[in-house]
């Protein structure tokens, strides 16, 4: 599966079939019907779309396949979808509703092999290794899972790494601190698993302004993916497109 050097990401935050938005993994709040949404993107340019059903790991449950599968027949752009994938047979199982990726987190730290075989059995192009992760001290990321409510032994870059090692084909950075904030992403860490992957790394997490997007890809993200910002319009694709053309981004 080929894709586009840089690229612009809606995602959708999907809690219960419905799109919802938060600040650092909190407050969540409802925005809108991801059906709606996503052939709103679809139409408006966007190089890929991600669905992350949010709180289906922490509730112990699988994803919502029916509504994969409705956001899957509207869009014919790149779907990467994620949230309480656990098995390859889950991974099958997304991948037959209609999602081109699988996005796995915490069921990657807590059985590494998943990666690996998910590598082996459907090609390392549809695997990626999503990871959240929150500052800790100076130039030190910490791994967390469960939608961000656990810490993990790891640090970003170590973690990122050996992602890369057992099969993962793109890594998205998930900012914690930064989730929904709009103070723009975290440049160092992007920076830092630039200098430790060569795989493509999909940066997110804080975008508020068209110049944010521009600096995540001047420190090595190779995709930036947004929610908020698009979702109340404040930013369409289209404009932020026409302005990294400009910038000599695109």
């Amino acid at each position: 599966m080929k894709t586009k050097q840089k690229r612009i990401i809606p995602c959708l935050d999907v809690d219960r079939g419905r799109v919802v938005k938060g600040k650092q993994f909190k407050n969540i709040q409802d925005v809108a019907n991801p059906i709606d949404l996503a052939k709103r993107y679809n139409e408006a340019g966007a190089d890929e779309l991600v669905f992350y059903d949010i709180t289906a790991t922490n509730e112990g449950r699988s994803i919502f396949l029916n509504v994969v599968k409705q956001v899957s027949e509207i869009i014919s752009i790149p779907f990467t979808v994620g949230g309480g994938i656990r098995s390859l047979q889950d991974m099958e199982k997304v991948l037959e509703a209609g999602a081109d990726k699988i996005s796995i987190n915490s069921a990657a730290i807590k059985n590494p092999d998943l990666i690996r075989e998910g590598a082996k059995q459907f090609g390392k192009d549809r695997i990626v290794l999503s990871m959240d992760v929150k500052k800790i001290a100076q130039q030190k990321w910490q791994v967390f899972i469960n939608g961000g409510r656990q810490a993990t032994e790891f640090t970003a870059e170590t973690w990122a790494k050996q992602g890369e090692e057992f099969g993962a084909g793109e890594l998205v950075l998930n900012g914690i601190s930064d989730d929904g904030v709009q103070q723009g992403y975290d440049l160092q860490l992007i920076e830092s698993i630039r200098n430790t992957v060569s795989i493509p790394i999909i940066a997110s997490g804080g975008a508020g302004v068209k110049e944010h997007f521009k600096t995540a890809f001047e420190h090595g993200a190779d995709g930036a993916l947004a929610a908020s910002v698009f979702h109340s319009e404040d930013i369409t694709i289209q404009e932020l497109k026409a302005y990294l053309t400009k910038e000599n981004i695109f």
